[in-house]
């Protein structure tokens, strides 16, 4: 790769690393749901923009169901899940849970979708399993109901990224195919369509918030605009220049980002079980991801936080 290959692929991992921070800030302030639905809003915004700006038509060749079915599942769940995760995990825990969804694709593959389970898939299933119960027991956290719900949403999204990944091939892909920024600008159009009465009703019974917090909005308009609308855009632009194999590298340096924003700018400590759980983890998906040649899809083939 070229060093501005690598600058484009360092910088893409810094950016969704710190989508862990800005959710950290934000969900407790304006909530869970708000912050999640105002993420893919003004995701979806900042894609309108920059198709704008680029002069694109946009002409979906009748895939514009499934790309905003594809949202629901690739954006809207797994950024609520993320957002009600950071209500009690560090920022540091949700980037390295981040790094388990090629597991979930193994699983997901094996079980959903006739993918062949090879001996280091396995190995590095199980691997990863034991980096969780490393990461989650020898950690510096207090194993609560509410840090197990948290380790438990995350899963959820990781798994929801994993089982994207195979949909977008069967939606998408086998169908013809269609520009990756129209499946990107399609799947947050569903996730806010999706989300809306979501966050209507949440506004409405919910206590009220309070919104005049500009260091909050600035952290909600960077998850937006930065973490969402502009990471797709280099991402597949990464995918275009270097290949999908090598795009897939960003899976291994996410968590270290997500770590070190949590670490600089929220003082979360660095236990040896964090640090071991996260090594074994990032092991895991290196033996998932490492064997041959991994079908990437335009949208869900790697983990977006």
């Amino acid at each position: 790769m070229k060093q501005g290959d690598i600058g484009r692929l360092l910088l893409l991992a810094a950016i969704w690393g710190a989508s862990f921070l800005f959710m950290r800030i934000a969900t407790p302030v304006f909530g869970s749901l708000n912050t999640a639905f105002l993420r893919v809003l003004f995701g979806f915004i900042g894609l309108v923009a920059l198709l704008l700006i680029w002069r694109m038509k946009f002409c979906f060749n009748g895939k514009a169901l499934p790309a905003m079915l594809l949202g629901v599942l690739n954006s809207a769940v797994p950024f609520t899940m993320y957002c009600l995760a950071a209500k009690s995990l560090p920022a540091g825990y949700s980037a390295i849970l981040n790094a388990t969804t090629p597991m979930m694709g193994v699983l997901i593959g094996g079980l959903l979708f006739s993918e062949a389970f090879t001996l280091r898939k396995l190995v590095g299933v199980v691997l990863g399993l034991v980096g969780i119960v490393l990461l989650t027991t020898a950690g510096s956290l207090v194993l609560t109901h509410d840090v197990l719900l948290g380790i438990a949403a995350c899963l959820v999204a990781t798994a929801c990224y994993a089982l994207a990944g195979f949909l977008t091939k069967k939606w998408i892909g086998d169908r013809g195919g269609l520009d990756a920024r129209l499946v990107a600008l399609g799947s947050q159009m569903g996730a806010t369509i999706f989300m809306l009465p979501i966050f209507i009703t949440s506004v409405a019974t919910q206590p009220a918030v309070d919104w005049q917090h500009p260091g909050v909005w600035l952290c909600v308009l960077a998850l937006g605009l930065i973490c969402t609308a502009w990471a797709f855009i280099l991402f597949f632009r990464l995918i275009a220049d270097i290949g999908p194999l090598r795009t897939l590298t960003v899976t291994f340096l996410i968590p270290i980002f997500g770590v070190l924003w949590g670490y600089l700018f929220l003082g979360e400590t660095l236990s040896r079980g964090f640090i071991s759980g996260g090594l074994v983890i990032i092991v895991a998906v290196w033996l998932v991801t490492g064997g041959g040649k991994p079908r990437v899809s335009v949208v869900g083939g790697v983990n977006k936080p």
